[in-house]
């Protein structure tokens, strides 16, 4: 029996994506996702708890999110759960969780010079790619 990899997310940018394109001319686009779940204890209280996400976008994703995100936009993101690990300038091995998406939605306002709503399909890059976009600098501890 096949498994099953996929995630659902709704938050905001942490900051600007980071895009580049590899040497193959695939863009590549990188940025945190900060989701929030609020609850009450038992006294009560409201409390806020924020997780991080590593978020990866490719080719018209990447463009798309070059042109329309910035930090602090909310979006939905569809995709997939990969762990990668690489060896860090000291020899270190260094493990980074990401999410890879397929499908991504600008939510909130949107303003004239925004892109409406945005649904991709499933684009995975091609092994060369991967493994190109995967090797971070030498000179580099995070792969992004």
């Amino acid at each position: 029996m096949a498994g099953v990899n996929r995630v659902i997310l709704i938050g905001n940018l942490g900051k600007d994506p980071e895009v580049r394109t590899i040497e193959n001319g695939v863009k590549v686009a990188k940025f945190p996702l900060a989701t929030t779940e609020v609850y009450r204890d038992r006294s009560g209280n409201k409390n806020d708890q924020t997780e991080w996400h590593n978020i990866v976008m490719w080719r018209g994703l990447a463009d798309i999110a070059e042109k329309f995100l910035s930090k602090g936009k909310q979006v939905y993101i569809e995709g997939r759960i990969k762990t990668r690990s690489w060896e860090d300038k000291d020899g270190n091995k260094r493990y980074i969780t990401e999410i890879v998406a397929d499908n991504m939605t600008m939510l909130g306002g949107r303003r004239d010079d925004e892109a409406p709503a945005v649904d991709t399909g499933n684009h995975a890059p091609d092994q060369d790619a991967v493994s190109q976009a995967e090797t971070p600098t030498p000179d580099d501890d995070l792969p992004f």
